[in-house]
């Protein structure tokens, strides 16, 4: 008799409720605060969809490695093919990005661009209508690649074992057009911020941290997962310690690429790179620097160097939660330290306006809103497809190496 390796739907349904009960409440929230400070909700709505949208792209990134390499961590795929099926979704949560673009980009308005040489030189490019083009392209791109992916992987699951020089070919491809508009969409939502500072490392900056969400989302997911057969017999500790590995590895890159924008900048001394450290670095926000080098490297670090933590779920899973709000407070770090805050936490420095660290109460509501209908989404599309890839070619291998059933 066939096995169906799919999770319980009753379980899958109660969660989905709760996830778009969770995501209303939020959005309530963020209606109030529209009201009561429109410019914070931008902003924080901003940091919030970085998130998630990482977690989407990062996923359809590692679907597209596997893909091409193989491995026992095949058998999370479906995690993977459904979080990336969530990308046409957040184009409709990139809406208000939009239009919030005067609060969040200077050179939307012409009387700075007019006022400033540098802002008028880069106008071909930093322009709402060709702003809104790239995003459209970005958006267009990314759900293709997900939509083409996974029709793939549905033909491959009935048997055409024509589709895998395909799905092959087309993840190859995919990953090259990944990260350029993972870049370029780097450069518009955040860089931009700031138009007059720019990073060579920051398409990097971007995918390790997108990659490195993903990972941490799928183990969160495949630990609640696990709690019921037949998934608790699919998923085994070897395949919970490759996941591991892969995290581990991409701590270990966040931190360098982080590291070495730092030292290029310090040793490059030039006028348009250091506003950016010098505003991440003090009045206040050296602090959360500081957590960074330390809950975001030094400690998942540490932690991950044991064999038995990474082939603990239960242990794993505590380090995966952690580093996504790691992920968050790293966004946090690359937006808002832009932004000069309103009331006692505005000073000027040498006629600067320069914003101090503060945490607003709609840094807490974006992400329980955007989470909520993030999460919903995620669900719904993860119950369409059985759990266990059949048509994978490299299914008997990975379940063979991780001691699970033929």
């Amino acid at each position: 008799m066939e096995m169906s390796y799919s999770p319980p739907a009753a379980d899958i349904d109660a969660r989905r409720t709760r996830a778009l009960v969770v995501g209303i409440a939020g959005l309530v929230l963020c209606g109030i605060g529209f009201f009561f400070d429109r410019d914070h909700f931008f902003r924080s709505w901003l940091i919030a969809y970085l998130l998630f949208l990482g977690i989407s792209l990062g996923s359809m990134a590692l679907m597209m490695i596997q893909h091409l390499s193989g491995g026992t961590w095949g058998v999370f795929r479906r995690v993977f093919e459904a979080s990336s099926r969530t990308v046409p979704f957040m184009f409709v949560l990139f809406v208000p990005v939009i239009l919030g673009m005067t609060s969040l980009y200077v050179w939307t308005h012409p009387e700075h661009v007019q006022a400033d040489e540098i802002l008028r030189h880069k106008s071909l490019y930093l322009n709402t209508g060709f702003f809104i083009g790239r995003a459209v392209l970005y958006f267009a791109i990314w759900s293709g690649l997900s939509i083409v992916l996974n029709r793939l992987s549905a033909r491959q699951d009935t048997g055409e074992v024509s589709v895998n020089p395909t799905i092959q070919r087309v993840s190859g491809a995919g990953i090259v057009l990944y990260a350029l508009t993972v870049t370029f969409a780097g450069i518009d939502w955040i860089m931009s911020i700031n138009p007059h500072w720019y990073s060579t490392l920051f398409g990097f900056l971007m995918m390790g941290g997108q990659g490195l969400a993903a990972l941490a989302f799928t183990i969160v997911i495949c630990t609640i997962l696990i709690k019921r057969e037949p998934l608790n017999s699919l998923f085994t500790p070897n395949h919970f310690h490759d996941l591991g590995k892969l995290m581990f590895a991409f701590v270990m890159l966040w931190a360098y690429f982080n590291f070495s924008q730092f030292l290029l900048t310090y040793a490059a001394n030039l006028i348009e790179e250091i506003p950016y450290m010098v505003a991440r670095t003090s009045h206040g926000w050296q602090f959360l620097a500081l957590f960074l080098i330390a809950f975001h490297f030094a400690v998942p670090w540490l932690l991950l160097l044991s064999r038995k933590t990474k082939r603990t779920p239960r242990r794993l899973v505590i380090i995966a939660a952690w580093l996504l709000f790691a992920r968050y407070a790293d966004l946090f770090m690359m937006v808002s330290p832009e932004f000069a805050s309103t009331g006692q936490n505005l000073h000027l420095v040498e006629g600067e306006a320069v914003s101090h660290f503060f945490v607003h109460w709609l840094d807490l509501a974006a992400p329980v809103a955007i989470g909520g209908l993030w999460f919903w989404m995620f669900l719904t599309e993860l119950k369409k497809r059985p759990m266990l890839a059949t048509g994978d070619p490299y299914l008997r291998e990975s379940l063979a190496s991780a001691g699970g059933h033929h």
